[in-house]
């Protein structure tokens, strides 16, 4: 799917998709686990695949993610809260919540971990609190 670069960007920054996810996207590491948790929920609402297993962890990963048919569409992310994750740390927290229209429509609430490796931060797990 591909999205405007002049639209808000939907991981909620404020900054359109071409001043913020989209760099991410082409290639560029997220510098906090933040950043990556944002541009991961945004691969999410432009079915990015390929970019959701690239950034996620290598002990963890699936090896095929496929979005092409997902029921629901993801429209805003709620980020509740952070431990760690910045651009010196090992490991990182993100609790979010991110809503969907769909049938039915809801959210989905997750603590995600990551962790980086060789200065590339990656998604590892979510549980639901």
């Amino acid at each position: 799917m591909t999205f405007p670069l002049d639209r808000r960007c939907p991981c909620g920054s404020g900054l359109t998709y071409g001043e913020c996810c989209h760099k991410y996207h082409a290639g560029a590491l997220a510098p906090t686990a933040e950043t990556l948790m944002r541009s991961r929920f945004t691969a999410f609402v432009t079915r990015d695949a390929d970019y959701l297993l690239r950034t996620w962890d290598p002990d963890t990963r699936p090896f095929e993610l496929t979005l092409v048919d997902l029921p629901v569409t993801f429209y805003r992310l709620d980020i509740l809260d952070v431990v760690e994750g910045g651009p010196l740390d090992p490991q990182g927290i993100v609790e979010f919540e991110a809503f969907y229209k769909g049938d039915p429509a809801g959210s989905q609430r997750e603590r995600s971990t990551f962790r980086r490796i060789n200065g590339q931060w990656y998604y590892s797990t979510g549980a639901v609190p």
